[in-house]
């Protein structure tokens, strides 16, 4: 297993090894020592999967008095994964970092709780995997807009299929500041 930090502080790439013979392939998913030995957490207490058609955007999300720490994956198919940091305070507030996730190589990205979180299905459809530190609590679930213009994501979709809560969040620059999650290093 390969583990690299992003441009984003916490935010890290995980390039699992796979093996594979005439048979398939084979990788563990997350395996809690090794996972915990890269400095990735070791209790995660929820799994989801979710499966999505071509062009569908998830997000962006957030939970505030229960963050999520969330680990992901493309089970099948491809997705472009974005972490946002939303944390008052931290030298990075505002700026965003995206990944390809797909089933060919099976790299997974780790999104620290404190951070936004969406995708957008690349391949015909996807099926998308992910662990996550905390429940979640429909209650404490908050969101920016994906097109947020003062964050600027560069998604490889123009016109994205969205839910109706997702077309609803204000951006970030409207979002009250009790509404944020706060960087743990603010003074």
């Amino acid at each position: 297993m390969d583990v690299t930090q992003t441009d984003l502080p916490g935010v890290l790439r995980i390039v699992p090894r796979v093996f594979r013979d005439e048979r398939g392939s084979f990788l563990e998913s997350w395996h809690a020592h090794r996972y915990a030995t890269a400095c990735l957490p070791d209790a995660f207490v929820q799994a989801n999967l979710v499966r999505s058609s071509a062009g569908v955007l998830r997000g962006l999300h957030y939970q505030l008095r229960h963050p999520q720490g969330k680990l992901v994956w493309a089970v099948r198919g491809s997705i472009f994964d974005v972490a946002v940091d939303i944390r008052q305070g931290s030298p990075t507030f505002g700026q965003w970092v995206g990944e390809v996730l797909s089933d060919r190589d099976h790299r997974q990205l780790y999104i620290p709780p404190g951070f936004a979180h969406g995708y957008c299905v690349l391949s015909e459809s996807a099926d998308c995997a992910y662990l996550c530190t905390d429940y979640y609590a429909p209650g404490d679930e908050y969101g920016l807009p994906w097109n947020d213009t003062t964050i600027a994501i560069q998604w490889p979709v123009t016109s994205p299929i969205l839910s109706d809560k997702d077309q609803q969040w204000p951006e970030l620059d409207g979002i009250p500041r009790e509404r944020l999650p706060v960087w743990e290093n603010a003074g």
